[in-house]
C-alpha cells in the first residue's frame, strides 16, 4: 500500500511516519513538503520515507504528485494550526487550509486516482460550547472563535460535499488537543516546557510568561492520536466524522502545575496581556463514543509521561547546544 502524508515534516505527521514504520513495515510511505520546509523532525526516518516538493497552493504541483505517487491513502494533515497566529494572518490561514485542502481534493477529482483522504479537522470549529453542550458531539453547532477555527470549518465542510458531489472518498475528524514531544513552542505545554527547561538551563530568569490559564482541555497523547488516525482509515466509512480526543480533562494551570512539579528548580510563572487571544475557547471536552464504537480505540499513555517526554525533548535539545558550544 501506497499512503500520502500532507504536513510529514510536522510533530503529527512525522509521529504518524513513524508509527507506520513501526507498526505497519510493508506500507510505502511518501511525504509532502514545501522547499523551506524543516526537516529536523524527519532526521531519524528520511531514508525510509519519499518526500516530494507541492504546495498545498498550488494546484499544479499537486495533481502532478497525485499522478506520480497514485496513493491509496492519503493522511491530510498540513495546515497553518496555530490559532494565536490566525489572528495575524487570517488570509494565509484561509488559503492554507479552506484552498488548500480543496486543491487536494480536487487534484484527486482530476487526476481520478481513487484514494481514501482522512481530512483533519479540529475540535475548534465547535468554538465556545455553553456547559449544556459537554460532552461535545459530533452534532454541536459550530461557533468559531478565531480565523483558524473558521478555516477548519470551511476545510471540514468542503470535505464533506466533495464526498456527496463527486464520491471523493473523504473521513473527517474533528481531533481535541494533543500533544508530545515536538509540539510546537506557540502552544500552551510546549511554550511552558519550553521556558521551564530554559530556567532549569540559565537560559532565561522566572517568571515564565503564560496565557489564560482557566481554559478547560481534554488532553491526548500525539501517539495515540496516531495510532488513531491509522484506525480511522482502516475501519471509517467515507462521508463520517468523528470526534477524537484523551481522557485527562483538566484547566491549563492544572495542567501547568504538573509541568512545574517535574522541574529540577522552583518555577514561577506569570499572565502576560500579550498572551491573552481576542477570543478564546475556554470548555472543550468531547464524546469520542461513536470513534470508540467504530475502531475499538482507547488512548494508551498517561499524560504525566506525555508531559514528561515534552520537557525530555526541550532538555535534550538545550543539551545538545550546551555541548556544542
Amino acid at each position: 500500500m501506497k499512503v500520502l502524508i500532507t504536513g510529514i515534516s510536522g510533530m503529527v505527521g512525522s509521529h504518524l511516519a513513524e508509527y507506520i514504520l513501526a507498526d505497519h513495515p510493508d506500507v510505502e510511505i511518501h511525504g509532502l513538503i514545501r522547499w523551506r520546509t524543516p526537516l529536523e523532525h524527519l532526521v531519524a526516518i528520511k531514508e525510509r520515507v519519499t518526500l516530494h516538493y507541492a504546495d498545498l497552493r498550488d494546484l499544479h504541483s499537486l495533481i502532478v504528485l497525485i499522478q506520480k505517487v497514485k496513493p491509496e491513502w492519503i493522511f491530510h494533515l498540513a495546515a497553518q494550526s496555530c490559532v494565536t497566529t490566525s489572528f495575524d494572518a487570517p488570509v494565509d490561514t484561509l488559503s492554507t487550509n479552506v484552498i488548500g485542502t480543496t486543491n487536494l481534493l480536487d487534484a484527486l477529482r482530476m487526476t481520478g486516482v481513487d484514494a481514501k483522504v482522512h481530512v483533519c479537522s479540529s475540535s475548534e470549529v465547535y468554538g465556545q460550547v455553553l456547559e449544556g453542550e459537554v460532552p461535545i458531539k459530533e452534532s454541536n453547532p459550530f461557533r468559531p472563535a478565531s480565523p483558524y477555527a473558521v478555516s477548519k470549518v470551511g476545510e471540514d465542510m468542503i470535505a464533506f460535499q466533495y464526498f456527496l458531489s463527486y464520491g471523493i472518498r473523504t473521513v473527517r475528524t474533528r481531533m481535541f488537543t494533543h500533544t508530545g514531544p515536538r509540539r510546537g513552542d506557540v502552544f500552551a505545554e510546549s511554550a511552558y516546557a519550553k521556558q521551564i527547561v530554559e530556567v532549569e538551563y540559565g537560559i532565561r530568569e522566572n517568571p515564565i510568561r503564560v496565557g489564560n490559564l482557566d481554559s478547560i482541555r481534554t488532553f491526548a497523547d500525539v501517539r495515540d492520536a496516531v495510532r488513531a488516525y491509522w484506525m480511522l482509515m482502516e475501519k471509517c466509512p467515507a462521508g463520517e466524522v468523528y470526534n477524537i480526543g484523551g481522557n485527562r480533562t483538566m484547566t491549563l494551570r492544572e495542567m501547568l502545575e504538573i509541568l512545574k512539579g517535574m522541574a529540577s528548580c522552583p518555577i514561577q510563572h506569570l499572565v502576560d496581556p500579550a498572551l491573552l487571544r481576542p477570543s478564546d475557547v475556554t470548555l472543550q471536552i468531547p464524546d469520542t463514543e461513536k470513534f470508540k464504537a467504530a475502531t475499538g480505540w482507547e488512548p494508551r499513555i498517561p499524560f504525566e509521561d506525555t508531559l514528561k517526554n515534552i520537557l525530555d525533548f526541550y532538555r535534550k535539545r538545550y543539551c545538545k547546544r550546551s555541548h556544542a558550544a
